[in-house]
């Protein structure tokens, strides 16, 4: 009976947590009345989205080196995905820091080259993490 108390508790306090509207800073007055320069937005999209969703029949064998953190069927499904729809994981951040090594999204975390028709040539071994 406390094991469930303690879980109500639990649940209660991570959905109140994940609910609460953020906490923001008051902007504070600039000393100067110049405004500051916009930040530019870029309305382009990410370049191997350009493809679209693109069924691709041959897959260059997956870089099994690392180790991957998952099992072998999940992997495939993982790479299959990317190598199929650039147009989503192009627009999908990645977390993990590889952004210092040149990713702009979740699709660089997998492949490295498509030709000129979007199939896959080269894996990018990062995804096996």
């Amino acid at each position: 009976m406390l094991a469930m108390g303690a879980i109500v508790v639990a649940a209660a306090a991570g959905l109140f947590i994940a609910t609460r509207p953020a906490q923001t800073e008051a902007p504070k007055p600039q000393a100067t009345s110049t405004p500051a320069p916009a930040q530019t937005v870029s309305d382009e999209p990410p370049a191997m989205a350009k493809f679209g969703p693109h069924k691709q029949d041959n897959f260059p064998p997956l870089p099994y080196d690392p180790v991957p953190a998952r099992p072998p069927d999940v992997v495939r499904a993982a790479y299959t995905f990317a190598a199929e729809h650039p147009e989503v994981l192009g627009y999908v951040p990645c977390y993990c820091g590889c952004e210092r090594s040149g990713h702009r999204g979740n699709d660089d975390c997998f492949v490295t080259a498509r030709n000129d028709k979007g199939d896959v040539t080269t894996w990018e071994p990062h995804g096996m993490t």
